[in-house]
């Protein structure tokens, strides 16, 4: 008899990731590769990281602080929060594993908006528990569909704000009012890992809502707008309760020693964040221009990468900028078959996509494939 695993996993595919940069180059034998599908950030990171790392790397033979007790106190100041209602993990993506390991059993129920991050449903299915899929409502979370679908059975409310892949936000007002209606019983996580790209007012100011909700968990990252994706080191915060029981399902040493050193170097250096955020703006700004100017339906983002529909295949418009060096994401996978998801980089490589975006429109006559 094999061994097989737990039968949980029997409807779970593994995580595929937008293609590197390396393995890109070597498929289609190109030498320079501009990479606009994992919302990295194309500006790189401070070099203040440089620096830090560099003077950190005679500690590598020794296990990193398991309690990262320096960023932490770093950011308990920023946010004016209590250095307990912290939690670092490897990335969001093992944040949210964590708050699924700690809440979810057999046959439970956590509800998620489509699209959305799929890791979400991933950690739901990995626990044995029931995702429930809510369609998106012109491109938003709609939390009044997701207030009718809460059951007996709900213990977590995935919610990504601002959303991947459409870039929209809840604002301060909805949730304000789904929270007034919302079981104290079910976990509310606020996936924020582009928070710091929302361009739109009346965005929540959730971390204040930690000392009357102690439901809900708030996960930020340091991969988006400091660059440092490759590091992989997130946070979450939440009550001290939560937060307990958070660091019960949490590997003792998750974070490494360079990651932190890294995060407290960004931390410390606002003005390479500022240049980040203006050449975003400034980005987003010509994308819209260009958009408008070319009849094309497109979603408002606040985030680091924008949707649009380019009327065409998808998968296709995807594989013409791969012959020309540039990987984007198609919006099949979305299911969004005309749609297009692409990183906002630096303002130059954006001239360049709006370039062919012209060339393939014209070779079509704005025709879909």
């Amino acid at each position: 008899m094999r061994a097989r695993p737990r039968k949980a996993l029997d409807q779970i595919n593994n995580y595929v990731a937008a293609k590197t940069i390396e393995s890109v180059k070597r498929e289609h034998g190109l030498d320079k590769i501009i990479k606009l599908a994992a919302n990295e950030n194309s500006l790189g990171y401070s070099l203040r990281v440089k620096d830090a790392v560099k003077q950190s790397l005679e500690s590598l033979s020794c296990y990193p602080d398991m309690n990262c007790t320096v960023l932490r106190e770093k950011l308990a100041e920023i946010h004016n929060i209590d250095k307990e209602e912290l939690i670092f993990g490897n990335g969001s993506f093992e944040l949210i594993s964590i708050v699924a390991q700690t809440f979810l059993e057999e046959n439970d129920e956590a509800i998620t908006v489509d699209p959305s991050f799929g890791w979400y449903k991933n950690v739901t299915w990995q626990m044995g528990g029931k995702v429930v899929s809510l369609p998106l409502k012109n491109f938003k979370a709609d939390l009044t569909a997701v207030m009718e679908s809460i059951t007996e059975k709900t213990k977590i409310v995935w919610l990504c704000n601002p959303n991947n892949p459409t870039g929209t936000i809840v604002q301060k007002s909805e949730l304000d009012r789904f929270l007034l209606n919302l079981r104290k019983n079910i976990v509310l996580v606020l996936d924020e890992a582009y928070i710091d790209f929302v361009q739109e007012e009346d965005f929540p100011d959730s971390v204040s809502l930690i000392g009357n909700y102690k439901n809900i968990i708030i996960l930020r990252t340091f991969s988006k707008v400091y660059g440092l994706a490759s590091f992989r080191i997130g946070y979450g915060i939440a009550s001290k309760e939560i937060i307990g029981f958070l660091n019960k399902t949490r590997l003792p040493i998750n974070v490494n020693t360079l990651a932190q050193v890294a995060a407290i170097a960004s931390l410390e250096d606002p003005d390479f964040k500022k240049r980040v955020l203006e050449n975003n703006k400034k980005s987003i700004e010509l994308y819209y221009d260009a958009f408008d100017k070319l009849g094309l339906s497109y979603v408002k983002t606040n985030c680091n990468f924008i949707l649009f529909n380019t009327g065409l295949d998808s998968e296709w418009v995807a594989g013409e900028y791969l012959k020309r060096g540039i990987i984007i994401r198609a919006g099949g996978e979305f299911g969004l078959s005309t749609w297009v998801r692409i990183t906002i980089g630096k303002y130059e490589e954006n001239e360049l996509v709006i370039q062919i975006l012209k060339e393939l429109l014209e070779e079509n006559n704005g025709s879909a494939i």
